[in-house]
Formats: structure tokens, C-alpha cells, sequence
């Protein structure tokens, strides 16, 4: 975040920069990050051979440049585009867009609290950003509630905007997992007994972070949808769900299976 950044990079940081000038020597680009001037000499454009620099960087592309030296007394950066690697460009955009999101969210906190966001940051924002990272820890606070915020010692009032904002604003993608149970029970109450098996499960095994769903494929067999943040916690809340349905049934004297849908 902007907030803890310094005013100067680092040799080796990663930046995103914009391409302001192209010369027959290199170009000029701004570090988006901290708003200072580099130069991008033709050497380090490409470890190929350069016939035109304007096929490698044209005015305002934006890019990801390794900075690879820095003179604060002379006001000079340096920075190489054929030194980034496609990983490290593919990470450097992830947390820049990270980041630009979380700059957002923090502006709707503060318009929302009355305060300006330099106070919404200092007060309760830099506790989500010194232990997840700011966006993540919108997101860890929009799966489990102001008390991720609280527990940090930020005030209980701020805590809920924060809360509302992720609501809001953050959409989180969620996989799905999806299922068949096979169940049957041919007591003269059984059509209740499978409903409350439903409902029973539902209510023991839902959980903040999953959404599951029950329908009638023909019965006796019933699917089940289940999603969630990852496929290793959608696995898990399926198993236990169908585990729990089936383990009802029979124990009330019917029979039932189930299986995960490839």
C-alpha cells in the first residue's frame, strides 16, 4: 500500500511504469507507484536485437520494469525490461491490481465513515495490511465478519463499514462441487425423515465461507451443490454434508450412498 511505501524503489523491485517518451536510445517511463521518471536504456529493452525500439515499447504502454539502479541524489532510475521474467510480470500486475482495489475500497471506507482515508488506514486499515495484505484482508473479512478486524484492535464502529464496503464491492469467485446422494427409507414417515436429514445436515454443516444446495434429481436420488472459496474446502464440506445425510437415513432405518459428480 501507498501508505508504507518509500519514496524511493529499491534495485531489483519490481514497478509498474508507463511509457511517457520513446528516443532512439531507450525511453522514459513514469513509475506509476511512486510517481518518478526512469529510464529505460535500449540495452536493457531486449537481450535480442533491437531494429526498432518501437516494437518492443511504444508511448503509454504500461509495463512492468525491474529497477536496476537508483541515485536519489541525482534524481536518476534506471530501470531494464529484459531483465523481468513472465513470472515475475504475470505476480507484479496480480498484487498491482490488488492493490489498486484496495485503494478503492479504502476511498469508500472513508466516505462512508466521514473520515479521510489516511485516518480509515492508520485507524483499521493497516492491521488488515500488516497481517494478510489489504485486499486479502477485505475479502478474509468479507468471509468472516468484523470480528477479523476487531481482533486486531480496530474500533468495533469502523470494523462494520469495513465489513459493508467488502459486502459491497467485493465479488468473490467461489468453485462448485457437485454430487448425488441415493437415498431411500420406507417407513410410513420416511418422506420427513428425508427432509429433516436435509435440513438437519444443512444446519450443522453450513458455514460462512460455502453455500450448499439440495434439489430432487428423480428420486431416490437428490443432488447436492456445494461452493466455495477452493477445491480442497468444497470437498470437504461435501463429504461431511453427504456423510451426515446418509448416517441420518440409515440410522433411522432406511439406506443411502452418495458420490462426488466427475
Amino acid at each position: 500500500m501507498s501508505e508504507r511505501k518509500s519514496e524511493w524503489p529499491e534495485r531489483g523491485d519490481l514497478v509498474i511504469a508507463s511509457i511517457e517518451s520513446v528516443t532512439t536510445y531507450g525511453a522514459y517511463a513514469n513509475l506509476d507507484e511512486y510517481n518518478k521518471k526512469g529510464l529505460l536504456h535500449i540495452s536493457e529493452i531486449s537481450s535480442s536485437w533491437i531494429r526498432n525500439i518501437r516494437d518492443f515499447v511504444r508511448e503509454g504502454q504500461k509495463i512492468v520494469l525491474k529497477v536496476v539502479r537508483v541515485k536519489p541524489e541525482k534524481g536518476q532510475i534506471d530501470v531494464s525490461l529484459r531483465r523481468v521474467t513472465r513470472r515475475e510480470r504475470i505476480e507484479k500486475i496480480k498484487v498491482w491490481k490488488k492493490d489498486r482495489k484496495a485503494e478503492t475500497l479504502l476511498r469508500n471506507v472513508a466516505e462512508k465513515s466521514g473520515l479521510s482515508k489516511d485516518e480509515v488506514y492508520n485507524k483499521a486499515g493497516v492491521f488488515l495490511d500488516e497481517e494478510y495484505g489489504l485486499y486479502d484482508g477485505f475479502e478474509k473479512l468479507l468471509k468472516e465478519g468484523t470480528k477479523v478486524l476487531t481482533d486486531l484492535g480496530a474500533p468495533e464502529d469502523l470494523a462494520k463499514i469495513f465489513f459493508e464496503v467488502a459486502e459491497e464491492r467485493i465479488l468473490v469467485k467461489m468453485v462448485k462441487i457437485k454430487g448425488t446422494i441415493e437415498i431411500q427409507c420406507m417407513k410410513p414417515n420416511g418422506v420427513k425423515i428425508i427432509q429433516n436429514s436435509f435440513s438437519d445436515a444443512y444446519k450443522n454443516e453450513k458455514t460462512k465461507d460455502t453455500k450448499i444446495r439440495f434439489y430432487v434429481k428423480a428420486a431416490p436420488k437428490y443432488n447436492i451443490e456445494v461452493l466455495a472459496e477452493n477445491y480442497k474446502r468444497g470437498e470437504e464440506v461435501f463429504q461431511k454434508i453427504s456423510e451426515h445425510v446418509v448416517a441420518n437415513i440409515i440410522s433411522s432405518g432406511g439406506q443411502g450412498s452418495f458420490r462426488r459428480d466427475k
